[in-house]
């Protein structure tokens, strides 16, 4: 499908760069929404200023470039219509990426071939899985229970939530 002003708000996935905040004080925007968000269409792309990101009405639109996300702080962010993928929940289009020494997981979406030897997930199950990796780098309790380092075990179990669809309390029976 190719995407374009009028039809990339409906039910898309997709991954905006952080621009300059001040890029609607040069720019007036083509189009308001009721919540508030300011849109400028280009040829090839689309500029967003707003507060909310991550679930925006039936679409899943992250913004790159951000250390610890806000919600409620205004964000420019620039798409490519290129960068817009459909949303359902049956596609299995999405894996998890973790960075162990920050603690971090993100949400990616296959992007070519190279990527296809990961284990891909729907959109809900990603976000699933992505939930409880926060949890297990937040939370220490689940850990007292195992004779090894919580830095260890945390490493064990991440990486097999990533790569199966087995529950988390199974995989913790595993370990």
């Amino acid at each position: 499908m190719e995407y374009h002003k009028f039809n990339f708000y409906r039910g898309t996935y997709c991954e905006f760069e952080m621009q300059r905040i001040n890029f609607f004080e040069e720019m007036k925007a083509h189009f308001q929404s009721k919540s508030g968000s300011y849109y400028y269409y280009t040829k090839e792309g689309v500029f967003r200023y707003s507060n909310h990101w991550g679930r925006v009405a039936n679409c899943r639109w992250k913004i790159q470039g951000i250390e610890n996300y806000k919600n409620q702080k205004y964000y420019v962010g620039y798409a490519n219509w290129s960068n817009f993928y459909p949303l359902n929940s049956a596609d299995k289009v999405f894996y998890l990426e973790v960075n162990y020494r920050e603690g971090k997981a993100s949400i990616k979406r296959v992007q070519n071939t190279l990527e296809s030897n990961r284990f891909l997930m729907n959109s809900e199950f990603a976000h699933q899985r992505l939930k409880q990796i926060q949890s297990l780098f937040k939370e220490y309790k689940w850990a007292r229970y195992y004779e090894e380092d919580i830095e260890v075990l945390r490493k064990k179990l991440i990486e097999k939530l990533i790569h199966s669809d087995k529950s988390l309390q199974q995989l913790k029976l595993e370990l």
